[in-house]
């Protein structure tokens, strides 16, 4: 931080933050009180965790005066012999995670909940129509062929998990292998290139204390270039039914939230994206996300990740794969 001129002093009130279950995440002050939140991968991270850290400082400087809520990077270290893996340093963001509870003003107000849902659909709408290449993000990942490419590379990530003798998961997930094939077997036409978060959903933004705006999108690990559309199926695979059942977070109360037909049609109003085959990519998203959690229960399979947290997320992963299916039949 001296070397790049932020702030100035000792570090004072060093305050792990909790929420999510890959990274490590701090706050702390300097002289003068300013504070800061860093970011590194875990204790025991996987081999591509520090290229993760540079890319989401790179996403987060990119994203520097658009209408996209985000976290302010302040600075960004790609050097892993500082601190043993690269890391950044961004802006504290004045807000709540609904993930972990809505706040009392939400809980109290159907209305507002309801708001809290288009505003999320607003964000990512904002961000699939930036021009990626005026910002400097061209190089960010290949646009063309993304679809495509995503089913292989999950689907070999997923066979590689075979290679963890602790591992016995596969067993609870017999139709993932099918809602690939139904996958690869109904690409949409057509697809144009965007920024994508790739993992967007309620537990990836914070909310403004006093409202039900969005005050920033985090956790951007996953972002690329791609098919912008997989993050409105991403939100579209984790949302619970009218009921409140169904879904990946267990929020509390529910009544009063959008149902997924709007906010399909909320983006839409926001967005030149043709949106015929939404359903394919509620279905993707939902088999992708299988994946991924499904990866950190074979990490706490083989003693590198939380068995609690392991054994939770193979069953949101059980429950995706079951929705996936029931979509396809319908």
């Amino acid at each position: 931080m001296d070397g790049q001129g932020v702030g100035t002093g000792p570090i004072r009130d060093l305050v792990p933050l909790t929420g999510g279950s890959q990274n490590i995440i701090a706050r702390f002050s300097r002289d003068g009180g300013e504070e800061y939140v860093l970011r590194r991968p875990p204790q025991h991270p996987r081999p591509d965790a520090s290229e993760t850290m540079r890319r989401e400082a790179r996403v987060l400087k990119a994203l520097a005066g658009t209408d996209v809520p985000h976290p302010a990077l302040v600075a960004a270290c790609g050097d892993e012999d500082v601190l043993g893996a690269a890391f950044y340093i961004m802006r504290p963001v004045d807000g709540f995670n609904p993930a972990t509870g809505l706040s009392p003003l939400l809980a109290s107000d159907p209305a507002l909940r309801h708001r809290l849902g288009l505003a999320l659909v607003e964000g990512i709408a904002a961000l699939g129509a930036l021009d990626h290449v005026a910002l400097g993000l061209a190089d960010f990942g290949r646009g063309e062929g993304y679809l495509e490419r995503q089913i292989g590379r999950w689907r070999k990530q997923y066979e590689g998990y075979a290679a963890a003798p602790e591992w016995h998961g596969g067993a609870d997930l017999p139709g993932l292998m099918e809602v690939a094939d139904w996958l690869s077997a109904n690409l949409p036409a057509t697809s144009i290139p965007g920024i994508l978060h790739g993992d967007y959903h309620l537990a990836n933004v914070m909310v403004r204390p006093d409202s039900a705006e969005i005050a920033a999108i985090v956790d951007w690990e996953l972002a690329t270039i791609g098919d912008p559309l997989v993050d409105l199926g991403w939100v579209l695979a984790t949302w619970p039914e009218a009921d409140g059942t169904g879904g990946t977070l267990p929020i509390e109360p529910w009544a009063g939230f959008p149902t997924a037909d709007e906010l399909i049609a909320h983006y839409a109003a926001r967005s030149k994206r043709d949106l015929s085959a939404i359903g394919w990519y509620r279905i993707f998203a939902a088999w992708k996300l299988a994946v991924l959690l499904e990866g950190t229960y074979v990490r706490a399979c083989t003693g590198k990740a939380d068995k609690a947290v392991g054994d939770r997320l193979h069953g949101r992963a059980v429950a995706l794969i079951k929705r996936a299916q029931n979509w396809i039949a319908a």
